[in-house]
């Protein structure tokens, strides 16, 4: 199959235009890894950082280390997948298994209840897959570390149930050779967003029975497509310039791509929004859901969007990693770096180190009912009323972003469709800390026209993180905290839910959003 471009958003393309002619010009000089397409101060970035071109071809090299990695997964029956990755490292794989209807638990969380939910009842039949470039990213440190000694409680090896997933050199690198784990390289000249076509993508998808040349196959032929006066690439970028001034709508429902919206959200997020600019991914459920606002929609079967992208897993994975590189020179940013991630990070460890007893210190609420309280700058002597005025802001879009635990939390998507219903705007929805890797930098160094709003909760219980003073409940409550000061900051309107119980805290949030439509 190749990739099918369609949808009433293709009258808008224009081949005359000076961006689509430049960014023409552009893709032969990406396709021979020009590090100088965006600017100056991108190119030293960028000399490191362009060797996922290379990975349809350059992967092949993997394929015999990854078939004696799934024979010997199949020999020794392990059969249960989990994977411990953030960002890039776990939003592919995760793709990967939905498309082809494969079982994995992916664990990009730092909730006690997710981490808890993971752990399975027998390890004599599960491999724990740990996928990050450095091994430093605090998240997956600690559930290697967590899941290291549950494995080792149980009276296994972890060797015998454990692959790591790493840049060569890197201390996760040394460290787990040491300890004598099954490790697998990946390309250091690629980062984790562009990496769906490396190691970090391909060595799960492989466990779970994944043909991965067939990814390998599509890509390198679509590429072949990239260079051409049609270039579906060339086309892509042009439009999500010219005709969005910010929020882009995706969904995939009824198409055979679930979740690819999710993959293409961190990467053009991560990759765009800097420099105060950037172009903002909102995944919706539906072409009219009123969390798109007036965005440009993007569906991947068809329908009624603006724009229809057909094509396989394979060919998605290349085409979006290009046109987001072709975007960012239209843009004129450094699609590479993600500066604003890294300050989340260290606002985190500061915070943990701050809390040196290992409990988590936060201020006192403005507000506090049975269930919830509300930690801002809001006036208001209820919730509807605080959520009222908090919503009557002068801003382009809203982010609620949920450090709750996935699959079992969910109730609280809700509260993003009441909000867009109300306002008319773009609504993005982030679970924490995922999405700390993904929109998380747009928010911060992207258009400084965001209201955020922050969804914490207590946990019944936490789960203890071995040789280190704090539990994930404290680790969570850092990365809520941390990325609220990143926010507050540049004065952005932010407000914070925490939920005294969960459960209660949701039903009473969402009951004081449907007042918003009363």
């Amino acid at each position: 199959m190749s990739i099918e471009l369609s949808g009433p958003a293709l009258t808008g393309l224009n081949k005359s235009s000076t961006v689509f002619e430049d960014l023409l010009a552009s893709a032969p000089l990406l396709a021979g890894k020009d590090s100088t397409l965006w600017g100056a101060e991108a190119e030293v970035e960028a000399a490191i950082r362009l060797n996922w071109i290379d990975l349809p071809q350059s992967s092949r090299e993997l394929l015999p280390e990854l078939d004696a990695l799934s024979a010997w997964a199949r020999s020794n029956n392990l059969k249960n997948v989990i994977l411990c990755g953030m960002g890039g490292s776990s939003l592919a794989p995760e793709v990967i298994a939905k498309c082809y209807g494969k079982s994995l638990t992916v664990l990009d969380s730092t909730d006690p209840a997710q981490i808890a939910a993971a752990l399975p009842s027998d390890f004599s039949e599960t491999i724990v897959v740990v996928g990050s470039k450095s091994g430093s990213t605090i998240e997956t440190a600690s559930q290697r570390a967590f899941f290291a000694d549950a494995i080792t409680r149980s009276g296994l090896a972890v060797a015998d149930h454990m692959v790591i997933v790493t840049d060569p050199g890197s201390p996760l690198d040394l460290e787990s050779r040491a300890l004598g784990l099954r490790t697998i390289n990946a390309d250091p000249h690629v980062g984790g967003r562009y990496s769906a076509l490396s190691a970090f993508g391909l060595v799960p998808a492989a466990l779970m029975g994944v043909d991965v040349s067939v990814l390998l196959d599509d890509a390198a032929a679509a590429a072949k497509t990239f260079l051409d006066q049609n270039s579906p690439a060339v086309a892509l970028a042009t439009l999500l310039f010219e005709l969005s001034d910010e929020a882009i709508a995706f969904y995939d429902a009824g198409s055979t791509l679930p979740g690819i919206s999710d993959w293409i959200e961190q990467l053009v997020a991560e990759s765009t929004g800097k420099n105060e600019k950037g172009r903002i991914p909102i995944v919706i459920e539906g072409a009219h859901a009123p969390v798109g606002g007036r965005a440009l929609t993007i569906a991947f079967a068809g329908g009624s969007a603006d724009l229809i992208v057909q094509g396989t897993l394979g060919e998605q994975f290349i085409l979006w990693e290009w046109v987001t590189a072709l975007l960012s020179r239209a843009l004129n940013i450094d699609p590479f770096n993600q500066p604003n991630v890294t300050e989340a990070k260290e606002r985190t460890g500061a915070l943990l180190a701050e809390w040196s007893d290992g409990q988590v210190h936060s201020p006192a609420p403005i507000f506090e009912s049975d269930n919830v309280q509300v930690f801002g700058d809001v006036a208001g002597s209820s919730l509807p009323e605080i959520l009222n005025n908090f919503i009557a802001q002068d801003n382009y879009y809203f982010a609620l972003m949920a450090y709750l635990h996935r699959g079992n939390d969910d109730a609280i998507m809700q509260l993003r469709e009441l909000i867009a219903t109300a306002t008319n705007k773009p609504t993005t929805f982030g679970w924490g800390p995922r999405f700390l890797h993904s929109t998380g930098q747009f928010h911060k160094g992207g258009q400084q026209n965001g209201a955020f709003i922050q969804i914490s909760g207590e946990s019944v219980k936490d789960l203890a993180i071995p040789e280190q003073n704090f539990g994930f409940h404290t680790l969570l409550m850092a990365q809520v905290l941390g990325d609220g000061q990143a926010l507050a900051t540049r004065k952005y309107p932010l407000i914070r839910f925490h939920l005294k119980n969960r459960e209660a805290g949701i039903s009473e949030l969402i009951k004081a959003a449907k007042e918003l439509n009363s």
